[in-house]
């Protein structure tokens, strides 16, 4: 049997675990992973299924294909934001939805793709997808140096409206005071921080679509996601310490096998 190192959530905390490596089963990819990117208060999320392996943000090589999969073959080198409410990535091996898997941007290394894909997408879905930003029109981001910030910004390129300029679109991701803000003089609010009256608040999606896209942006030349650190799988505790830290400029990364 196969086994693996995995990252693991107990009651008492995070443990570094030798378990058995999934298989896939129909409509599923297993997939090496080479890095696996963190989120602030994510350990918060599956507290009603321990263990369970935290992580949603992946790149690596995919392994093996389960029945009814034709998107993705093994040897392919995939990335992907996979769903919330089954267990991460943050271990040498993953079994994901096949669908959920793009192919990763060619000018980015395996921790730089990993760190790409909640934050873009959170981006990309909070400016087109809910604030349905068109062309000719501008947008204020609200928490442009941060780690959905700044994908957003870099999206939104052209369209960026300063703080003193109009605009109908106000993309926020920090809440708080500005939100409130926003909501009172702008048109088209979306949050992905917080709910708040008159704002549209929404929670980021799976989408190979969207990621295809953002991956082509990203070989291009017009997108680039910034990376706090990199820890190595063996160290995740340290990692979602720093996680939880102020002052944060990007993504914390895991590293789970040579980038």
């Amino acid at each position: 049997m196969r086994t693996m190192q995995a990252v693991r959530l107990h009651d008492d905390g995070l443990r570094i675990e030798q378990i058995p490596a999934p298989s896939p089963a129909a409509a599923e990819a297993l997939v090496r992973v080479h890095a696996a990117a963190i989120t602030r208060g994510e350990l918060t999320w599956p507290v009603d299924r321990l263990p369970a392996i935290p992580s949603y943000e992946l790149s690596g090589v995919v392994v093996e294909v389960g029945p009814d999969v034709g998107d993705v073959s093994a040897g392919d080198e995939v990335f992907a934001l996979t769903p919330f409410d089954r267990d991460g990535v943050a271990a040498e091996y993953a079994v994901v939805p096949a669908a959920v898997l793009a192919p990763r941007p060619r000018s980015l290394m395996h921790v730089e793709s990993a760190a790409l894909p909640l934050a873009g997408l959170s981006a990309w879905q909070g400016l087109f997808d809910h604030g349905a930003l068109r062309e000719g029109e501008r947008v204020r981001v609200l928490g442009a140096s941060g780690g959905v910030g700044h994908l957003a910004a870099q999206l939104a390129r052209g369209q960026l409206a300063a703080a003193d300029q109009p605009c109908e679109v106000v993309f926020d991701t920090v809440g708080g005071d500005a939100l409130v803000h926003a909501v009172r003089s702008v048109p088209r609010v979306v949050s992905v921080a917080e709910e708040a009256d008159g704002a549209t608040y929404f929670v980021v999606r799976p989408s190979r679509e969207q990621l295809v896209e953002l991956a082509r942006l990203a070989d291009a030349g017009e997108l680039r996601p910034a990376i706090d650190s990199v820890f190595p799988l063996e160290e995740a505790g340290a990692a979602f310490a720093r996680v939880a830290e102020r002052g944060k400029r990007g993504k914390v990364v895991l590293s789970v096998t040579d980038n």
